[in-house]
């Protein structure tokens, strides 16, 4: 997988507690990578990184992002040959209530890890993960490319598109060389969904934690669309953006762009029908309720296009809408219903993920 390029390497993941960071960690880990992570806390109870024991699998590092001296420290005590850089504050409700500390660690946090890198002296492969919330949503039909404006109406979307800029200043000011040891991208995905994921205000956790009990769940805007895709998709992607750009100078400085196909864009309706059926309720009364209180902005819809990414390493989504529903809900069924050993379970998953990937003659298999 993914030509190799992990086996041995010292890999370093900013943000590893979180979902995305602990699916990230259990692949590089079954790659053959020795996996290191830095992250300020356990972000939820329970926590896919408590419940896999990744502690014991891995060197962590509990520091916070924000604070330079640190992560100068860290960096340079690990000297990794891969970072991928997930920590963030995730969740668009907390940047209303906390929108200091949103831009703080989402923008502060990534200048951070910019500025250490832009002083390390060693080869040193680097993906910025950001969001597809960077750009400037103006909800139109078409996908968005990785040329079109950044920006945002709410502090999440504005903090993330603000570290697309800060990226930018960053590469042209000092990584812009072809003699420099370091080469950096940036990688934007948008709504993922895949077991283990607990957050606050995310449709999944929500549903999961309330049909675990028996009881349904309320939402807020059932016409809303997403692109949905699982949790490995776009982490695929960074795995190979990682590998591409490992071997290819030529992609340092850019960005790409990583979602599902257009027909994979359901409404939150839609999918907690479909996600419902794993959970056997006689009705979907028994799983969702409609409310009216939305307390803040949401994009009504957000699509990405990822032709870059299938233009320059032949990138594109593995699972089909049917399947990723199914990963999702059979992970989490299998918690709360049978409790097996989720970190071997998660890395089954993968398996099943790769076979399906190398069955499709997906570029990143070989």
């Amino acid at each position: 997988m993914f030509g190799d390029v992990y086996r041995g390497k010292k890999v370093l993941v900013t943000g590893n507690t979180g979902f995305k960071g602990s699916w990230l960690c259990t692949w590089l880990i079954s790659l053959g990578a020795e996996v290191y992570g830095i992250s300020k806390d356990i972000p939820t109870k329970p926590s896919m990184f408590e419940e896999l024991a990744l502690a014991d699998k891995m060197t962590h590092y509990m520091a916070d992002i924000r604070d330079y001296n640190k992560m100068e420290e860290i960096i340079n005590n690990v000297s990794p040959d891969f970072v991928f850089h997930l920590a963030a504050q995730p969740i668009v409700s907390f940047s209303y209530a906390e929108p200091l500390d949103t831009i703080s660690s989402n923008v502060m946090g990534t200048a951070n890890i910019l500025e250490v890198l832009r002083k390390y002296t060693k080869p040193c492969t680097a993906v910025i993960i950001t969001s597809d919330k960077c750009y400037d949503n103006v909800e139109w039909i078409y996908g968005y490319k990785e040329t079109d404006a950044v920006g945002g109406k709410d502090i999440y979307s504005g903090s993330k598109g603000a570290a697309e800029v800060i990226f930018k200043s960053y590469y042209h000011s000092f990584f812009n060389k072809e003699d420099f040891p370091v080469k950096i991208v940036t990688a934007r995905a948008g709504n993922v969904i895949g077991g283990g994921d607990w957050a606050l205000d995310r449709i999944v956790p929500d549903c999961m934690r309330s049909w675990s009990e028996d009881k349904y769940v309320e939402i807020r805007s059932p016409k809303a669309t997403r692109p949905w895709q699982h949790v490995l998709e776009p982490l695929s992607g960074y795995l190979q953006l990682g590998e591409q750009l490992y071997k290819n100078h030529s992609l340092n400085g850019e960005s790409f762009n990583f979602g599902p196909q257009a027909e994979y864009s359901h409404t939150v309706q839609e999918i907690l029908e479909d996600m419902s059926v794993r959970w056997h309720f006689k009705s979907s009364k028994e799983a969702y309720q409609i409310t009216g209180d939305i307390k803040f902005h949401e994009a009504g819809l957000l699509k990405l296009n990822c032709d870059k990414a299938l233009f320059h390493f032949k990138w594109k989504p593995t699972l089909n809408y049917k399947t990723l529903l199914e990963y999702t809900s059979d992970w989490y069924y299998e918690y709360y219903k049978n409790k097996p050993d989720m970190f071997e379970y998660t890395k089954s998953q993968i398996e099943g993920y790769e076979n399906l990937a190398i069955n499709q003659n997906l570029a990143w298999t070989k």
